[in-house]
C-alpha cells in the first residue's frame, strides 16, 4: 500500500475514532438519565398508577 494512502488512512482514523467515541459516551449516558432506569431493566410500579393524571 502507497504511504500517501496509509497516511490518509490513519488522519481519517485520528478523526473518525474519538468522533465516534465522543458520541457512543454521549448516547449511553443520555439515554438512560432521559428514560429515568436502564433501557433493558423493567420500569418500577407507579404509586399512583389507578389515578388519572393531568397531561399539562
Amino acid at each position: 500500500m502507497p504511504t500517501e494512502v496509509k497516511q490518509l488512512i490513519l488522519s481519517m482514523l485520528r478523526v473518525a475514532l474519538p468522533t465516534l467515541f465522543v458520541v457512543a459516551t454521549v448516547a449511553f449516558v443520555s439515554i438512560p438519565y432521559s428514560l429515568g432506569h436502564q433501557p433493558g431493566d423493567l420500569q418500577q410500579a407507579s404509586l399512583h398508577a389507578g389515578e388519572p393524571r393531568h397531561m399539562t
